[in-house]
């Protein structure tokens, strides 16, 4: 068997705007994933507040407990049967979003607790409220915790969006479904596909070990 690249050649410039519109859907649902991360996370560390850590650890346990496709698709095929129509890019982005912030959360809710609780009661103690020690001294420091897994939540991102090509999302998966679909070569469209995804999560995992080593010089990592 003959390996025939040249469908791959000539489909180069929508695999790269498919591989482009991987990022900015990754990018999206990453941010969204960090805010609903923060605060479910936050909302994970008091059981003495039932409610708020009653239902974000229901939030946690659905999410994790359920596969991600069917979570896309009740976004994208559930929310008209009740007259709600939402592009696919937005389903994609919020589905993947939600997902991982679920896994965001459990990021956040690790790193806080490993501040050493003293400086929470050292800031109590000066006057502070809980929520400014939480703000002023706890968080950053747990900030800088959480960027090792964060970037692998990230790259995570990248190869699990892969699965919004369902939803017509013309990302680099389907970009070269369409390849496929009029070259028949679907080996070598996919292993073109695989290589993208490989440069993207290698791409994040340089600029990752950047910042994690910037941060070590500075001594804010140990």
């Amino acid at each position: 068997m003959e390996l025939d690249f040249a469908p791959v050649i000539a489909g180069a410039g929508d695999l790269a705007r498919g591989a482009l519109v991987t990022v900015e859907l990754t990018a999206v649902a990453l941010l969204l994933g960090c805010a609903i991360g923060l605060l479910v996370g936050i909302g994970r560390l008091d059981p003495k507040k039932r409610v708020i850590y009653g239902l974000c650890t229901a939030y946690v346990s659905f999410i994790r407990g359920t596969p991600l496709l069917v979570q896309l698709f009740l976004w994208f095929y559930g929310l008209p049967h009740f007259d709600i129509m939402l592009p696919a890019f937005f389903c994609g982005a919020v589905g993947l979003g939600i997902y991982s912030g679920a896994y965001v959360s459990e990021i956040v809710r690790g790193a806080i607790q490993s501040v050493d609780r003293g400086q929470t009661e050292a800031a109590r103690s000066m006057g502070m409220s809980s929520g400014m020690a939480m703000r002023a001294i706890v968080l950053p420091q747990a900030f800088v915790r959480m960027i090792p897994p964060l970037g692998n939540e990230f790259i995570a991102l990248i190869k699990n969006s892969a699965l919004v090509s369902l939803l017509t999302i013309h990302d680099v998966m389907h970009e070269g479904q369409k390849i496929i679909s009029v070259s028949y070569r679907s080996l070598e469209v996919y292993l073109a596909v695989a290589l993208v995804y490989f440069v993207l999560t290698s791409i994040a995992t340089l600029v990752l070990r950047m910042i994690e080593k910037r941060l070590r010089a500075g001594g804010m990592v140990q």
